[in-house]
């Protein structure tokens, strides 16, 4: 059985909800950790172990002025140790994002995280999802936000963490967290 960790950073609490989706969704098929980059941007000792272990690691952050959080940053900095020896080769990689906007660059922040994982030799999975984008979509459809490359997820500014991200962005978080596990899966017997 393939193990998926999923490791994030959250500012205010609604990356981490989508985080919890991804978690769910993941879970229902193996094996699945969720590790929080602390509001000083570091992991312990343990929880690098458990990076290590994984066949999969998604990254999440919310978007911030076009990119991701200054402590996912220092986690990605952080994880040159790992990509020294190669650590993460071969194992499968993925992303999600969440910012205020519809749009909000959150593309430049999956580019990131595509980046460090191309980095570190890990293989890239996408949403495998079309978006909804006809005359008859509704904002809680399934991608509705529209990524090919990862999952996205939009929350107001003056939205709590229960209030966003919507359910349907947390509905594509969860089956991408499904997806990324049955990749595993396949690719990890």
């Amino acid at each position: 059985m393939s193990k998926v960790a999923i490791v994030y950073h959250s500012g205010y609490g609604h990356t981490k909800k989508q985080a919890e989706a991804v978690l769910a969704g993941a879970a229902s098929v193996t094996t699945a950790a969720l590790i929080a980059i602390d509001a000083d941007g570091n992991l312990s000792e343990s929880e690098w172990d458990v990076l290590k272990a994984a066949d999969a690691i998604v990254f999440g952050s919310p978007t911030y002025m076009g990119s991701v959080s200054w402590q996912f940053k220092k986690f990605a900095d952080a994880s040159s140790k790992q990509w020294f020896s190669q650590v993460w080769k071969d194992k499968i990689a993925a992303g999600f994002t969440n910012s205020a906007t519809m749009n909000g660059d959150k593309l430049s922040t999956l580019h990131y995280m595509f980046t460090l994982s191309m980095q570190h030799s890990m293989i890239w999975v996408g949403t495998g999802m079309m978006p909804s984008n006809s005359k008859a979509a509704e904002r809680n459809d399934l991608n509705y936000v529209g990524s090919f490359a990862g999952a996205m997820a939009q929350s107001p500014s003056d939205s709590s963490p229960e209030e966003g991200p919507l359910p349907g962005d947390l509905e594509t978080a969860r089956q991408f967290g499904k997806r990324v596990a049955e990749t595993a899966g396949k690719l990890h017997k």
